[in-house]
């Protein structure tokens, strides 16, 4: 067939892919370019494109001209769940039958994948999860791998450490690269890479097709087709507010003024609650999308928002890649992410299809200290991974994760986030049952550890940049993504002067600023012990029995909101130094206490089932702020005049104030030992013999509260109700 002849059909797939009964339809210079090179010459690609180029037309056009040329199915690697939905959709107006295997579909996965080896299947959507499965490794991937007609990698930035957004289940893409039959065409697409990316990843697709993973000698270089950066459609705007009052009440006020239907980006979870709460308070239809919203609920949200039947989502990153609605009007961000190539990823969500989209960027005050936040979530220090390395070569049976978490100082997704890269390294690997070692050599790679550190802090330096500069927004966007055509825009608040005015009615403030400083929010106690304990040396296993346990306690806010974040952050920071609880937190945990004690079961409701008023006051010794939680509890003691009982006592042979431990049973480990109960407190608490107030300044964990709760139960408290300033999350 002729290059002509294959144009043309290559053409044909893509009216039936965009619905243009006409035909009129044509592919993008580029476009053809990458189809030709995967179906004609069978090489390798990467598109380097901004979002709504048409990237997902590249493969699933090359998809329909290699199955009917005998190919076996195209595999497409893709992080999110909203992507994979929207592309079987899409695929489906082509005559294309694909299957997606992710978290949400488990119950589908034996017949999906009877289907693949039926040669039903045109296209399988896989998580990149799925590639560091056990089973799927083992059993499924060398059949897919041996059969694929055509391997694509969405989001391709992720397989590469030195972005913005790396995953280490993308590293499994190595291994399947070089395992690929010779012949087998493979492509990478993504709109956020810089030049170190690209080149990067451009490096890892020209591997592959030799026994030794190597290039094979005369193989043509992965090519590598990088467009312009620019989005035509975007206004970017950055308005700077006074406070966190000021930005939801903004938001509150001209919501209806953007245009369409959009994303507003926050940071955190909690904001996102905050905020679609605030703006639903206010008449607005918005839906939240978090991390934690559930699966139902998520499609649901991405239902309504497609249909425009709400006016915007309230999400955090969980929405950033994959979300296909080309008439998306506006992006807001309240908040800066920390990286400017994230940001314009995400925004790169609005005005795909129409002439014209808001994006406002409303910094805050906490950003920084979030940034720092995830930024400690990085690939642990050297000491910390090679315990974890003695530990699994210690053991004669593979360890789970939850029987690996109590034996190393690691939270359990930090710790499974470190695994999967050592699996790919070489030093661990995954079996049923858990992670064993190897005990292969392998080298901690200090250089390239603090060389990716480097780049976080210049990405932060960059995105400080962009939210104070006086020149085009979009060509400081597009000069980050190292774009060579970069220049000024002429849309910007800064070529075309503000469009949005920072005025905000009083009114409006005043009810953000209640919003915000609301207080109370509800603490869950611990019911459940951690697995693994007797590990540790302790005899805590199962449910903690109920007549040892703590009620469901309050603070006064969370330190990752950007109410009264805002203004617990600063006082418990490690920087802070101690002195007497200030007035305004006092007043308050004081609201806090009146509002739990009237609302449901309340012992001030006045239900028949309403809970003991509490009749004493008890304090969680603190090393670290010792004149913070005496004054706190001495000033509520005073106030709601019960008589305070005297304070669980804190010893630091454990190194517990060196601050909370990385996960739940080292911190449990460390506390059980730590704390103690005096004597006089033990018989204050059973001559009151009943409910006592436990106050200390914040909780992460939720095990000091837990354990001084076991003792205060142990000592006669008939409950124990815990009153904090701060929960963590």
């Amino acid at each position: 067939m002729s290059d002509t002849e294959l144009r043309q059909e290559a053409d044909a797939v893509l009216a039936g892919l965009v619905g243009d009964h006409e035909g009129t339809a044509r592919l993008r210079t580029d476009q053809w370019r990458a189809i030709e090179a995967l179906v004609a010459d069978k090489r390798r690609a990467l598109v380097v494109q901004r979002t709504g180029w048409g990237k997902s037309a590249v493969y699933f056009v090359a998809t329909a001209l290699l199955r009917r040329r005998g190919s076996g199915p195209t595999v497409i690697v893709s992080p999110l769940l909203a992507l994979m939905r929207n592309q079987v959709e899409a695929a489906a107006r082509a005559g294309i039958h694909a299957r997606t295997i992710n978290s949400a579909n488990q119950e589908d996965w034996g017949t999906i994948e009877a289907e693949v080896a039926a040669g039903e299947v045109d296209v399988l959507l896989v998580s990149p999860e799925r590639l560091n499965n056990p089973d799927f490794r083992d059993q499924v991937l060398p059949k897919l791998t041996a059969s694929t007609g055509l391997l694509v990698v969405d989001e391709a930035h992720c397989i590469s450490d030195w972005g913005h957004d790396f995953r280490p289940d993308y590293r499994r893409l190595r291994t399947m690269l070089a395992e690929l039959p010779h012949g087998v065409p493979v492509l990478a697409t993504t709109a956020t890479a810089n030049a170190r990316v690209t080149a990067d990843v451009a490096e890892q697709l020209g591997t592959g097709g030799g026994t030794d993973g190597q290039q094979e000698p005369g193989a043509a270089a992965a090519l590598v087709l990088r467009g312009s950066l620019d989005r035509e459609s975007l206004s970017l705007n950055v308005l700077r507010l006074p406070d966190a009052s000021h930005r939801l009440a903004w938001l509150g006020q001209h919501l209806t003024a953007l245009p369409g239907s959009g994303i507003i980006y926050t940071l955190t979870v909690a904001a996102a609650e905050e905020v679609s709460a605030f703006l639903r308070q206010c008449g607005h239809k918005v839906a939240s999308y978090t991390g934690k919203t559930e699966n139902a609920d998520r499609e649901a949200a991405e239902a309504d928002l497609l249909a425009n039947r709400v006016k915007a989502l309230v999400a955090t990153s969980a929405l950033g890649m994959g979300f296909d609605k080309p008439d998306l009007g506006f992006v807001v961000h309240l908040g800066s992410p920390s990286s400017p190539i994230a940001y314009y990823q995400q925004v790169g969500r609005a005005g795909r299809g129409v002439d014209h989209a808001e994006v406002l960027l409303l910094p805050g005050q906490e950003d920084e200290a979030i940034w720092r936040y995830f930024a400690s979530l990085a690939f642990p220090p050297e000491d910390q991974v090679r315990r974890t390395l003695d530990v699994l070569a210690a053991s004669d049976r593979p360890l789970s994760l939850p029987a690996l978490e109590p034996r190393v100082e690691l939270r359990r997704s930090r710790l499974e986030m470190m695994l999967k890269v050592l699996d790919v390294d070489g030093a661990v690997h995954r079996v049923k049952g858990g992670w064993t070692a190897t005990n292969k050599p392998w080298k901690y790679d200090a250089d390239r550890y603090a060389w990716v550190e480097q780049q976080r802090q210049a990405e932060q330096r960059a995105m400080r940049g962009y939210a104070e500069t006086s020149d085009c927004r979009m060509e400081f966007l597009r000069r980050e993504l190292d774009d060579e055509d970069a220049a000024p825009c002429g849309r910007c608040d800064n070529c075309a002067g503000a469009r949005f005015t920072v005025e905000v009615e009083e009114v409006q403030v005043a009810a953000a600023r209640g919003e915000l400083r609301r207080p109370g929010i509800r603490v869950e106690p611990r019911k459940m012990w951690p697995t693994g304990m007797q590990s540790v040396g302790l005899d805590l296993k199962g449910r903690i029995p109920v007549q040892q346990q703590a009620s469901a306690g309050r603070a006064l806010g969370r330190l990752s909101d950007i109410g009264w974040g805002n203004r617990l952050r600063p006082l418990l920071s490690p920087q802070a130094g101690d002195g007497p609880l200030p007035d305004d937190v006092l007043q308050g945990a004081v609201t806090v206490l009146t509002e739990w004690a009237k609302g449901p079961g309340g012992w001030a409701s006045g239900a028949a089932d309403a809970m003991e008023r509490p009749v004493g006051i008890v304090a969680i010794e603190s090393l670290t702020r010792p004149q913070l939680v005496r004054s706190f509890a001495e000033r509520i003691a005073d106030i709601g005049r019960m008589p305070l009982l005297g304070a669980v006592t804190c010893v630091d042979e454990y190194g517990v104030a060196a601050g909370p431990r990385s996960n739940g049973a080292q911190r449990l480990r460390a506390v059980h030992e730590a704390l103690t109960m005096p004597p006089e407190l033990a018989e204050s608490v059973a001559a009151v013999a009943g409910p006592v107030l436990l106050v200390d300044d914040f909780t992460e964990t939720g095990w000091t509260l837990a354990v001084a709760a076991r003792m205060l139960r142990q000592a006669g408290a008939k409950e124990v109700l815990p009153l904090v300033l701060a929960v963590q999350n």
